[in-house]
């Protein structure tokens, strides 16, 4: 199938409607409960209903938009629960992601110190939103390393309720501080320690969820 094509062009154009709302979702730009219209978005994105319907049945299979009879599509409501959920199965994602890559790293860290120094950077500036995408970034390139598929989509399905917490965070959480955990899971990936990798990130995660909530 060559570029000028109609199912390339429609295949583009829903991906590239896919991102963009994944960004303005994870970014608060769209809040939980907006409701996201097709005709509305396709004439936004200057194209047809049908590259944002596909574009949206993505965001849904990745639990980020739901779909409700006489309600139309909205970005998903997040709650504390659903939050605390997802750090729990998160942490033990990101155990065996550490335990895994740091066998196959063999020392390459670059990318990792890379997205480290950003975070830190965004931390000392106080930058919520450059920390989350940054320290996003860091977390998923660990669980990329692990060259596990259904590892990464899984943690990958968690994002939005990670980017809720940091952002429910930003005004009780010395960012500084909570950096300084990616720099002791640099250390154990470089030595190939993939059992200290792994349990420094679970605590890191773990020690990231929000607390229980008063019966």
């Amino acid at each position: 199938m060559s570029p000028a094509t109609p199912g390339f062009q429609r295949d583009s154009t829903a991906l590239r409607v896919k991102q963009e709302l994944l960004r303005r979702i994870l970014s608060g730009e769209l809040a939980p409960g907006a409701r996201l219209v097709e005709l509305k978005l396709a004439g936004e994105f200057r194209t047809s209903q049908g590259p944002v319907r596909e574009a949206l049945c993505e965001l849904e299979g990745m639990e980020l938009v739901t779909t409700a009879p006489y309600r139309g599509t909205r970005v998903r409501q997040v709650t504390v629960k659903d939050v605390r959920e997802a750090y729990q199965v998160r942490a033990y994602l990101e155990e065996l992601a550490g335990k895994v890559a740091a066998g196959l790293l063999q020392g390459d860290l670059q990318p990792f110190e890379k997205a480290a120094q950003d975070v830190l950077g965004a931390a000392k500036r106080n930058d919520i939103r450059g920390y989350t995408r940054h320290d996003i970034r860091f977390h998923r390139l660990i669980v990329a390393a692990s060259d596990n598929r259904i590892l990464l989509r899984t943690w990958d399905s968690l994002a939005l309720e990670v980017h809720v917490q940091i952002r429910l965070l930003r005004d009780k959480i010395d960012l500084v501080a909570a950096q300084q955990d990616h720099w002791r899971i640099l250390e154990a990936l470089r030595k190939g320690n993939g059992a200290t990798a792994g349990r420094l990130l679970r605590t890191h995660i773990l020690n990231s969820q929000p607390a229980p909530t008063a019966p």
